[in-house]
């Protein structure tokens, strides 16, 4: 695994599997997110986030998180690994009002530093829907890529934890 993407609904855990699978591969990650809301939480015009994305994308290593889904093809291409965070809505509401409390008045780790977390009912409904308005759409996709990547679902935290410890295992089983 050199080329991982981590997709789902926001509070999904994205970033946090990144990182902890950053410690574990020694893989740089991009937090997509970073690099797609400029100061004040304005969006980065289409032909300049696709220039953005395509660069990433074709480096040789990466563990990149986000959604995004216009450009989600543009990710899969380069990907050899795919996780798919598909947890239950109540849990990703949970997490976001969870760090709206925590980074409250601060900028989490994984986005621009002059993005202040928020939470409003537009994003919460965001949140709410993704299922309905996204989930059919990155199953498609994944679909059309299945034989060729390593596409892996998960429902429930226990599976990411799962994930996490069989990664540690392969990591001292090397050492």
């Amino acid at each position: 695994m050199k080329r991982i993407l981590i997709i789902g609904s926001a509070g999904a855990g994205k970033s946090t599997l990144s990182r902890q699978l950053s410690a574990r591969l020694n893989l740089p990650v991009v937090h997509l997110d970073r690099y797609y809301w400029k100061p004040g939480w304005a969006p980065t015009p289409n032909e300049e986030w696709d220039r953005f994305v395509i660069e990433a994308a074709n480096e040789d290593q990466w563990i990149m998180d986000g959604n995004y889904t216009r450009t989600l093809d543009l990710r899969l291409r380069r990907a050899d690994t795919v996780i798919f965070l598909d947890l239950s809505r109540w849990l990703c509401l949970y997490r976001i009002v969870k760090r709206r409390i925590q980074y409250h008045g601060k900028t989490r780790p994984d986005l621009n530093d002059e993005c202040p977390e928020k939470l409003d009912w537009a994003f919460i409904s965001w949140v709410w829907n993704y299922k309905k308005r996204s989930r059919d759409r990155v199953m498609e996709q994944l679909k059309c890529f299945g034989e060729q990547k390593n596409i892996i679902i998960v429902k429930s935290r226990k599976q990411v934890k799962e994930i996490t410890n069989q990664l540690e295992e392969t990591k001292e089983i090397k050492k």
